[in-house]
């Protein structure tokens, strides 16, 4: 089975926007246009440049099928990345995905073989600096990795953190204690894996396996992502819970943490006109 094209996703795209609710966050749709399309692990797993980010090639794709959908004016996004329908959307509007893009495009109808067969060449929705981050956390050799994660897991607010193990050993790499408004306190243990591609489900059942009766909870860091089987697995009724962290999430835990990311806030001024003319 091929990976669909970005076009294809165009469609589905809206139809489990609707079936959410009118909004869902980008894993949301993206788990429910794999789900609405039927399309097996093999078809999900592939990552679109595992080099400059742990995006996969499904994603990429989707991301393209809401930008297009963003231009025409059907949806929007907020600034904690949730998509919703826009006024102009209307349930039970008849739509076309080529017709979306060949408008988009500014294209005409002897144009739409060249919609189809045209793949676009760079993600809208990824800046430069998602690309250089994680390139270099991927150059980061395994020891300075796990250094890294502890550094994370500090500021996020684990306590007593130690990195216990060597990355790639299949077991544990650290552990830490997590308190909940000073009251609740939970043990847990950590792996981290430098990767360029799919974590699976053996990884986690082995970790879930290491991880037995030294934590009440766990936490898989990858610079890679999880295959949808892993995900799965990770949340597995009666097992072990085990939280993932993927390389996406990594980024941007950095910049939010500003760890090695400097943000600089730039003020735009306007000046209005016509309240002058008013006085």
């Amino acid at each position: 089975m091929i990976i669909p094209k970005y076009h294809e996703m165009v469609i589905p795209t809206l139809t489990v926007i609707d079936e959410l609710g009118g909004s869902g966050t980008i894993q949301e749709i993206a788990e429910g246009v794999i789900q609405l399309l039927n399309l097996p692990e093999e078809v999900t797993s592939p990552p679109h440049n595992p080099e400059k980010s742990s995006q996969t090639e499904v994603e990429y794709r989707l991301a393209w099928a809401r930008t297009y959908l963003k231009k025409v004016g059907l949806i929007e996004n907020s600034k904690r990345g949730v998509w919703s329908f826009t006024d102009k959307y209307q349930r039970g509007m008849k739509l076309d995905a080529e017709e979306i893009v060949q408008t988009v495009r500014g294209l005409t109808k002897n144009s739409r073989k060249k919609v189809i067969d045209d793949a676009p060449e760079a993600l809208p929705e990824m800046g430069d600096w998602r690309e250089v981050i994680h390139q270099a956390v991927l150059a980061l050799d395994p020891s300075a990795f796990e250094r890294l994660a502890k550094r994370i897991l500090r500021e996020i607010g684990f306590v007593q953190v130690e990195v216990t193990g060597q990355s790639g050993d299949g077991g544990i790499d650290g552990k830490g204690i997590v308190k909940i408004q000073d009251v609740l306190s939970y043990h847990v243990v950590f792996q981290c894996k430098r990767y360029k591609g799919s974590v699976g489900p053996g990884a986690i059942r082995d970790f879930r396996g290491a991880m037995v009766g030294k934590a009440d909870k766990g936490l898989f860091i990858t610079t890679g992502t999880f295959t949808r089987e892993a995900t799965k697995e990770a949340t597995r009724d009666g097992a072990s819970p085990i939280d993932l962290i993927d390389g996406d999430d990594l980024v941007e835990m950095l910049k939010k943490l500003r760890l090695g990311v400097n943000v600089r806030m730039v003020e735009e001024v306007e000046v209005d006109s016509q309240w002058f003319e008013k006085i």
